[in-house]
């Protein structure tokens, strides 16, 4: 079996040999680009937090722990679900890069959502 990776890269970055295929997981476009500016495949706006959960975070590190929590409950409501299973599905076929337009990837969803991705972990229960 054959396992595809799942990366997060800023949308601001060109794309890679091992991009794949390429989704935007913010719910916002980003500032500052046109829709022709992006090597994007895809973009999967139900996926992103809900914007009572982004406003809240802000991108504060103080509250990251209780962020992925909020976000990973949110990654099992139905406005989320059919989301994850499509993305699931796409990892499973190839390299996936999720893009988003936040600075710090490491305390993004995006790279929340990367770790529920991976082969290894199965689902947005960890």
């Amino acid at each position: 079996m054959t396992h595809h990776g799942v990366l997060v890269a800023r949308v601001y970055d060109a794309a890679t040999s091992q991009s794949g295929y390429r989704v935007l997981v913010d719910r916002l476009w980003p500032r500052g680009l046109s829709k022709a500016d992006v090597s994007w495949d895809e973009w999967c706006r139900d996926i992103a937090p809900t914007a009572a959960l982004r406003r809240w975070y802000g991108h504060r590190p103080e509250r990251f722990a209780e962020f992925r929590q909020r976000y990973l409950l949110e990654l099992e409501d139905p406005d989320h679900a059919a989301a994850f299973t499509h993305l699931t599905a796409l990892a499973g076929q190839q390299n996936l890069t999720l893009l988003t337009a936040t600075k710090e990837l490491t305390l993004s969803h995006a790279h929340l959502l990367a770790k529920q991705l991976s082969p290894e972990r199965g689902g947005p229960d960890a």
